[in-house]
């Protein structure tokens, strides 16, 4: 199969890429995280910790290896995740109560004022996400993508 040279300036192919779910939640992932930047980005702080702050509020006392398979992270990066909250001041470890060697973790006031000004925001950053969608789209939007996940196959 011979390939033509490129035009310098025309547009380019992009193959069977467009047809591919990967790359369009690839492609979707990357607008989500921009506007999740540009949303929050004055405070440091990613979707993944969003997330684990929001988890350690629902669940206090949640000891690090149950928030790592809660996340999908291994024990390691979850260590130093909580280590980054702790140093902020946003998270603190705990000697959990049912086992002294291990920690429970729990949002500090900081933490928790923090928290309550970042779903604000990601609420405003949502509705911007899901502008284009029904809320039937929406609900079949996020039913799809849960059978995409191994657990559901």
């Amino acid at each position: 199969m011979t390939h033509r040279l490129r035009e310098p300036g025309s547009e380019i192919d992009f193959g069977h890429l467009p047809d591919l779910i990967g790359y369009q939640l690839r492609l979707a992932q990357i607008a989500i995280f921009r506007d999740f930047a540009l949303t929050l980005g004055e405070l440091d702080i990613t979707p993944g910790l969003f997330g684990v702050l929001t988890i350690i509020e629902a669940n206090p006392g949640l000891k690090q290896t149950e928030l790592a398979k809660a996340t999908h992270l291994d024990r390691s990066t979850v260590v130093s995740v909580i280590d980054n909250l702790e140093r902020r001041v946003l998270v603190e470890r705990r000697a959990a109560a049912s086992d002294r060697r291990s920690n429970s973790l729990h949002l500090t006031a900081e933490g928790k004022t923090l928290l309550k000004k970042l779903k604000k925001l990601v609420a405003e950053h949502e509705q911007r996400i899901k502008g284009n969608l029904s809320e039937a789209e929406q609900a079949t939007l996020i039913r799809l993508m849960r059978k995409i996940l191994p657990e559901h196959r």
